[in-house]
């Protein structure tokens, strides 16, 4: 079951999609669902933000991505994640071709040294303009970084399958931009943490400068390993 919005964008009106993972590993919320939520419905540069969630787990999160593109043919697709232990938002600009999961998937599926597409590149960059983005969240006042790794959990497994969703599907996927974006705890949840309404705030702003920004200077979109 998809858990999406009760409405869709109306017609002609171009989307973002903006995802969010369920609660994993023994917590009890995920705040990259909450700031999805929270900015379900923003209008951003005649953009509308659209929420979606996605489980925590390997394949079926994939194929849930894959729907959510089919029915709401984003311009552009941001997905976030939860990363205990990260002081900032992350940025991420790579996603490998590997799973190796050091705890359980929310069914117990814990894949190691598995390709997430078999016979795919070894990695994809984000085609979001990221150094734009990060400046967008740092004049929000919220603490940003570039991220050269989203690990080989679930996390990575979607960033890098939907850049391949989006270098091979035809038609409604060409042009496309995509990436990822790693949250830290909110607070109760461990330290470092975040506000949420901070979290919230910079995202927005990331998202302005994602809209704003078609690419960076130094790296284009689509490149592959």
């Amino acid at each position: 079951m998809l858990h999406h919005a009760s409405h869709y964008a109306p017609p002609g009106e171009r989307v973002i999609l903006l995802t969010g993972f369920d609660p994993f590993g023994g917590d009890t919320l995920n705040p990259s669902w909450l700031i999805a939520q929270a900015l379900h419905g923003q209008r951003v540069g005649g953009h509308r933000v659209v929420a979606a969630q996605l489980p925590t787990v390997f394949g079926r999160s994939l194929y849930q991505l894959e729907a959510l593109l089919e029915a709401h043919r984003p311009s552009m697709v941001v997905c976030l994640g939860q990363a205990g232990g990260r002081t900032a938002l992350s940025i991420e600009r790579v996603g490998i071709n590997i799973n190796d999961a050091r705890i359980p998937d929310n069914t117990g599926a814990q894949p190691i040294d598995t390709p997430v597409v078999p016979a795919g590149p070894a990695a994809y960059f984000a085609s979001l303009p990221v150094k734009a983005m990060l400046r967008g969240v740092q004049r929000a006042g919220v603490p940003g970084e570039v991220s050269q790794t989203a690990g080989t959990f679930v996390c990575n497994h979607v960033l890098y399958g939907l850049m391949h969703l989006l270098a091979t599907r035809s038609g409604g996927a060409a042009g496309v931009r995509g990436g990822f974006i790693h949250v830290p705890w909110l607070p109760g949840q461990g330290a470092p943490y975040l506000p949420l309404r901070d979290m919230v705030r910079g995202l927005y702003m990331a998202l302005w400068a994602a809209v704003l920004a078609h690419e960076d200077i130094a790296l284009g979109a689509g490149a592959t390993h």
